[in-house]
């Protein structure tokens, strides 16, 4: 299959399990993180191809949110990844080095990935979940969840934990305004100050327009 053809293969297997993905794991989503994933891969002298199929192939499979086995998400997705690698006859050392990137990206799994293309993937799934499409992101995820935008109480979390099961801008600083401080690179760690400084002057106008007068 001449190259062209695999990497045609690849898009089209992934765009059509994003179908009836939601809007923060869709289509469009695998797009954004594809071409994160190239910037940083360039950027830092990682395997282009390998970070790419790995961004490509990254939400083939997931569970809801909520669900009891969410934690494999990532390690089923690695699987179904390797199926639809062996299938285009990707060489079998660049299918593993796809796949691990792929099993280890999750945040949840609090796992510092060991290879340089899974760290890319990582940073470039990250990146999408902060500033402005990260915003967007977080609030279609709770209004899924069927959850309220924010506490009335204490909207930023000023005198209690954050509990985001319960209230979607507890999101923020339960995990997102943490994210650029756990970028593994350079160019991820720049690419995200940006995006940290944007979410953050949301916060206070949010606050602001939420507090009672």
């Amino acid at each position: 299959m001449h190259v062209d053809d695999v990497w045609e293969a690849l898009r089209s297997v992934a765009r059509t399990r994003c179908a009836e993905a939601d809007p923060a794991h869709d289509w469009l989503h695998v797009e954004r993180v594809t071409a994160n994933a190239r910037v940083i891969a360039t950027s830092e002298g990682a395997d282009v191809a390998i970070a790419t199929a790995a961004a490509l192939l990254h939400e083939l499979f997931n569970h809801p949110k909520g669900h009891p086995e969410s934690h494999r998400s990532g390690e089923l997705c690695a699987e179904h990844a390797r199926e639809v690698l062996r299938a285009v006859h990707w060489p079998a050392e660049r299918v593993e080095a796809v796949c691990y990137a792929i099993r280890v990206h999750p945040f949840s799994l609090g796992v510092t990935p060991e290879t340089l293309e899974a760290k890319v993937l990582q940073d470039a799934d990250r990146l999408d979940a902060i500033g402005a499409v990260g915003i967007a992101r977080c609030f279609a995820t709770c209004s899924e969840m069927k959850r309220p935008f924010y506490n009335p109480d204490d909207p930023l979390c000023a005198t209690r934990a954050p509990d985001d099961k319960q209230w979607g801008v507890d999101h923020f600083y339960k995990k997102l305004l943490l994210l650029e401080g756990r970028m593994n690179t350079a160019t991820g760690r720049a690419m995200a100050r940006e995006r940290t400084a944007f979410m953050t002057a949301f916060l206070a106008r949010f606050a602001d327009e939420v507090t009672p007068r």
